[in-house]
């Protein structure tokens, strides 16, 4: 017995670790890409970074505070339908917790950290699944939403720029919405729930009983995304509210490159969110754990046709720093600040 739970375990680390390993090698392979893609743009671009005033750094380093602030608004709206006294401060918390671990295990851990922390809150197992798939799925409709107001607000300079990908732009827009159709369908439908788990039973027949242990988990997921999700659906008002905190919070970080490209004078404000929300949008589709490099690489293809090259590959950077390894640090002293006070807490 002893045995076998040892290799079980033995089996579940070596399976963790393998999948690690190809999330990373998945994102060396990507970077390596767009590296050899852009090699001839490397030296412009680095200058371009050296370039870059301070003044520009903090502008970022503060658009991406302001976006976690309204993400941890989002929550906190969330929360308190369960916990009524879930303070903001614990929402903001949370919203750097998840960016912090969602650099650490490239997307997948990002969750897991939401589902504990909330935990630690007051919120339970069931009820935190249930909202953070439910924010989740308003975070997905909303990048489409956005996207599409301000490519619709900028529509002329899109289509001169951009007419020759038209359908590649509308494919992407296709493929987002299945996507956000399925996200949303899977956090509140019953009727979407009872139709994946009778399809799963008959894949689950074909293979002789091999997938019973997923039908079970599905079975368990759908019963609390539906025990848990109900109280959200019957308050309309909070997720209108939520979409509307979504759109205002995406203005802050697809307005990062804004910043960098004020002093080209080429692309206005508007300009900037309707080429940064497209270039995210279309990046999700790409296969790329938690978008490393994708975003990167869409957006420098889609902004060089204005600005050139150099310009972009820089921009890009700068938000990437903006938008990923900037919160990644604040939330690691998050993280730091939190385990001091547990270990203080386990002294007394």
């Amino acid at each position: 017995m002893g045995g076998c739970l040892v290799r079980c375990e033995a089996g579940d680390f070596i399976q963790k670790y393998t999948k690690q390993l190809l999330k990373w090698l998945l994102v060396i392979a990507i970077l390596v890409i767009i590296v050899y893609t852009f090699r001839d743009s490397a030296g412009p671009i680095l200058a371009q970074l050296k370039a870059t005033a301070p003044t520009v750094v903090i502008g970022i380093c503060v658009m991406a505070m302001v976006y976690h602030l309204l993400e941890g608004l989002i929550t906190t709206v969330l929360a308190r339908q369960y916990v009524p006294d879930f303070t903001l401060r614990q929402g903001v918390t949370n919203a750097l917790l998840c960016s912090f671990y969602r650099v650490a295990t490239l997307g997948s851990g990002a969750g897991i950290a939401a589902l504990v922390y909330l935990g630690d809150q007051g919120v339970s197992y069931g009820e935190s699944f249930g909202l953070y798939m439910m924010q989740y799925a308003l975070h997905k409709s909303g990048i489409a939403v956005f996207s599409l107001i301000f490519y619709l607000a900028s529509c002329s300079f899109m289509n001169r720029y951009f007419a020759q990908y038209q359908w590649l732009l509308l494919a992407g827009y296709g493929i987002t919405a299945v996507i956000t159709l399925c996200l949303v369908l899977f956090a509140c439908s019953r009727r979407f729930h009872y139709v994946a788990q009778r399809l799963l039973e008959w894949v689950n027949r074909k293979c002789r009983g091999k997938l019973a242990g997923q039908l079970q988990q599905l079975e368990e997921q759908c019963a609390m995304l539906e025990a848990s999700t109900d109280r959200l659906l019957k308050r309309p008002r909070i997720l209108l509210a939520v979409m509307a905190i979504n759109l205002v919070k995406f203005c802050f970080f697809y307005g990062i490159p804004y910043l960098s490209f004020a002093g080209t004078g080429e692309i206005g404000f508007l300009k900037t969110l309707a080429i940064t929300s497209l270039s995210v949008m279309l990046a999700a589709v790409l296969p790329a754990p938690a978008g490393i490099g994708s975003t990167e690489f869409v957006f420098t293809g889609l902004a060089s046709q204005i600005v050139g090259m150099d310009t972009a590959g820089a921009v890009a950077l700068l938000y990437r720093f903006g938008t990923f390894v900037f919160p990644f640090l604040v939330g690691g002293i998050v993280v730091v600040i939190r385990r001091v006070q547990k270990r203080r807490k386990h002294r007394q």
